[in-house]
C-alpha cells in the first residue's frame, strides 16, 4: 500500500478531495495531514475523516528533522502540497526525489513564484486579460514553482470574467485533475 501525507496551510479542500479520491483504493491511502497553521480549516476535516492532523512551527521545519521523523514513522511515500504556503526544505527533497507534489492555479511559469497563491493568482490572471489560465502539478525543488512540471489543464476566460469566477474554474480543475495525477505518478 502507498502512502501519502498532505502539507495543507489553509481551508484543506483539495486534501479532503484528494482523500476522497482514495478512500477505496486498493494501493494507495491518505495518512496524514500536516499543517503550519494551527488554525488551518485542514485539521478540522482531517478530524472527520478519521486522519492525524501534525501541527508544526516555523522553527521545527526548518531547524530539525522532526517532520521527516513523522514521515518516516508513517511510512509515507508521497508528500503532497495542498495549499502549503511554505519553502520546502533541501532536507525533505533530498529524501523524497520526484516524490514531493505541488499544484499551482495558474499555467507555470507564468504567475509562479513567491508570493504569488490562491486569490493573487487569479488577480494577476484577470489584470492581465488572460484568454486561458489553468493549473499546473509540478514537482517541488528548492524554489518556489520552479520544478518539473507533470501536468497542465486549461480552462478558458471570458473578456472581463473577474477572479472570483476564474478561481470556481481553476478549483473544479484541481478537484478533477490533482488527484488522478498523483494516481498516475505513484503507479509509475
Amino acid at each position: 500500500m502507498k502512502k501519502i501525507g498532505i502539507f495543507a496551510s489553509g481551508n484543506g479542500s483539495n486534501a479532503e478531495n484528494i482523500t476522497h479520491y482514495f478512500k477505496d483504493h486498493k494501493n494507495i491511502e491518505v495518512v496524514l495531514f500536516l499543517t503550519n497553521n494551527p488554525n488551518a480549516g485542514v485539521i478540522s476535516r482531517g478530524k472527520s475523516l478519521g486522519l492525524e492532523s501534525i501541527i508544526f512551527n516555523r522553527s521545527t521545519f526548518y531547524n530539525t528533522k522532526q517532520i521527516l521523523s513523522v514521515l518516516q514513522e508513517h511510512k509515507i511515500d508521497l508528500i503532497v502540497l495542498a495549499g502549503f504556503m511554505w519553502l520546502v526544505p533541501t532536507y525533505l527533497i533530498q529524501a523524497y526525489p520526484k516524490r514531493i507534489l505541488n499544484i499551482h492555479p495558474a499555467l507555470l511559469p507564468k504567475y509562479g513564484g513567491k508570493g504569488m497563491y490562491g486569490d493573487f493568482v487569479h488577480q494577476a490572471v484577470s489584470a492581465a486579460k488572460e484568454t486561458q489560465t489553468g493549473i499546473s502539478i509540478h514537482y517541488v525543488n528548492e524554489k518556489y514553482d520552479d520544478g518539473a512540471i507533470i501536468s497542465q489543464k486549461t480552462v478558458d476566460i471570458k473578456a472581463g470574467e473577474d477572479p472570483a469566477s476564474i478561481a470556481t474554474k481553476v478549483h473544479s480543475l484541481e478537484y478533477a485533475y490533482f488527484p488522478i495525477t498523483i494516481e498516475q505518478v505513484l503507479e509509475m
